[in-house]
């Protein structure tokens, strides 16, 4: 009863803790003497004001009988074109309209630019870490080769790649490199953070490798083992456990370093952000929903690995 009744009086600390910052950020927003107008943000996440329909030339309106066609016959003689798909008609049969008039509307919900923004950082999170994940396995098993060439290739590599700042490896990667390989915004932006991962990836994977007791290679060799299917079979499933947090933590760095990307014009939830803000006057709003959609995203990696860890701990 006194486990329980412990466990009841810190889950109300916890609990009070909460109420306690969310009150203070309540407060704060109260003396900044802001209007908060969260309406302005909705459009540009889902949008569902009906998609207008205008006339590309002035002429005489003709509908079908079921009025789900419209026929639009040009005064300048030109060719009809015809209007399907809308769910409401601004004009009748037989009206004359100018070019630029409203004939139609299509009510629809459409994702707003926040909602493509983050469609972008998911795809470039996940091309990037699925590459960094790979080129680090390499650089891992480079970086403990017996191979002097081999190792200290690696070692450039990670020394240089973690000495110099991830906003001027983005630039130096689309301006220089991909101005010579001719390479899109997105392959440049993709390349630039897989291979910044990939540096932390191979030291974490070269310690996870390095923390299994020589004693599994020796008897996995003694077995008449090949050292490559030593290292897949034995080594690196056992190194893999081990490595899963510190992975998991450089995998959320890499969604959040992905928002660096927009200097080169890449539209992710970061740029999305800036060019919301411009339109919507709504700075404070945008940038807590961008802060919500980056934390949903890490959130869910968190989670992802947490079950999986779970699951691989349970199969020893």
């Amino acid at each position: 009863m006194r486990a329980t009744q412990r466990a009841l009086l810190w889950n109300s600390v916890f609990v009070a803790v909460l109420v306690g910052l969310c009150f203070s950020v309540y407060m704060s927003g109260k003396r900044i003497d802001y209007t908060w107008r969260w309406d302005r943000v909705v459009p540009y996440i889902i949008n569902t004001d009906p998609v207008e329909i205008s006339a590309e030339r002035s002429g005489t309106v003709e509908l079908s009988a079921d009025k789900s066609e419209l026929v639009l016959i040009p005064d300048s003689g030109e060719d009809n074109y015809t209007i399907t798909g809308f769910d409401s008609l601004m004009v009748s049969d037989g009206d004359l309209v100018f070019e630029g008039d409203t004939l139609a509307r299509i009510e629809s919900w459409r994702t707003g630019p926040i909602i493509h923004g983050l469609i972008v950082t998911i795809e470039i999170s996940f091309y990037s870490l699925i590459i960094a994940l790979a080129l680090g396995l390499v650089v891992g098993l480079m970086r403990i080769s017996s191979n002097p060439a081999a190792r200290k290739l690696a070692i450039v590599y990670i020394e240089v790649i973690r000495g110099t700042p991830l906003l001027v490896q983005i630039f130096i990667m689309y301006f220089f490199i991909g101005t010579v390989l001719d390479l899109e915004r997105f392959t440049s932006g993709v390349v630039a953070l897989s291979v910044f991962t990939a540096a932390y990836v191979a030291e974490i994977i070269r310690a996870g490798i390095q923390s299994i007791p020589n004693g599994q290679m020796e008897a996995a060799r003694s077995l008449g083992m090949s050292y490559p299917k030593a290292m897949i079979y034995v080594i690196l499933p056992q190194a893999f456990k081990r490595t899963l947090p510190p992975l998991a933590g450089q995998f959320i760095n890499l969604i959040k370093d992905s928002s660096l990307v927009s200097v080169i014009s890449i539209t992710d939830l970061t740029k999305a952000g800036r060019e919301v803000v411009s339109g919507s006057f709504a700075p404070f709003e945008v940038w807590f929903t961008v802060a919500l959609l980056y934390l949903i995203l890490t959130g869910a990696l968190s989670l992802a690995i947490q079950r999986l860890e779970k699951r691989l701990s349970t199969s020893d």
